[in-house]
């Protein structure tokens, strides 16, 4: 592949929700600086399945971070929308041009956009018409960093230069580790998703409690072009997701006269 970054060095906000210290967010650094302006502002700690989660009980403070190469850089002890909402609000004074989120540790492919944290950075940009892509290894344990590192730069560029709609992100998912790179693939989002296996502990006093874990399970649906199948198949995923307008159009369409007759007579 040959480097074709745009002239003029556009603006970008890095997040994340594996916490300021995890070593994704410092690959997606390594990744991102040379080619744009970046800034960092990511949770102090592990935020993991926030999803779109809003710090309103307590305060939230902000902590400056030193970072290489001066690299403007914040940790704020909140979730990571609390990150995108006080870095555009107060931290930033360029509005960025990208929000980019990750490298995840675990995938968010399938329904597991519900969950993340990673995806609701780039969720909230989206609410505020600012591009956004969320990034994530399929592994858990050990991700493939240093693969996902090599391909971020180009897959910034493509969507640079053939942006999504406002309120639309792009959520990208590497394979497994053990699976050699086919290629790249758009897909749409499948149905896979994580599923609880709780695992029970007895306390000292005699109650028990739980630590909520989980496993991945592949969407059971086998289409072809969907995250979860195409990364099976050792594909890097990209797939747009509509963020600000969720109607389902067909059950609306289908439905509204009968609804309103319905309940007409009832008051």
């Amino acid at each position: 592949m040959t480097k074709n970054f745009p002239s003029k060095k556009p603006f970008i906000l890095i997040s994340n929700d594996d916490g300021i210290e995890a070593p994704g967010i410092k690959h997606l650094w390594n990744a991102l600086h040379e080619n744009y302006d970046v800034a960092i502002v990511a949770p102090h700690k592990e935020k993991s399945g926030s999803s779109l989660a809003t710090t309103m009980l307590k305060p939230l403070h902000i902590f400056k971070v030193n970072w290489e190469k001066d690299t403007p850089a914040w940790k704020v002890t909140g979730t990571p929308t609390d990150s995108i909402k006080l870095a555009l609000s107060v931290l930033l004074k360029r509005k960025p041009d990208l929000v980019v989120s990750g490298i995840n540790k675990g995938s968010n492919a399938g329904g597991n956009v519900l969950f993340s944290g990673t995806v609701g950075c780039a969720i909230e940009s989206s609410f505020r018409n600012i591009p956004a892509i969320a990034f994530s290894c399929y592994d858990l344990i050990d991700p493939a960093y240093d693969v996902a590192e090599k391909y971020v730069p180009y897959i910034v560029d493509y969507f640079f230069k053939h942006p999504t709609a406002l309120g639309t992100l792009v959520n990208v998912t590497f394979p497994k580790k053990d699976l050699p790179i086919k290629g790249f693939k758009l897909a749409r989002q499948g149905l896979g998703r994580w599923f609880e296996t709780p695992s029970e502990r007895q306390h000292p006093e005699g109650h028990y409690y739980y630590w909520l874990g989980g496993r991945l399970e592949d969407s059971p649906e086998k289409k072809k072009d969907s995250d979860t199948h195409l990364l099976n198949d050792g594909y890097i995923t990209a797939v747009p997701i509509k963020a600000i307008e969720l109607t389902d159009h067909d059950y609306f369409e289908n439905k509204k006269n009968d609804f309103e007759k319905y309940f007409q007579n009832i008051s």
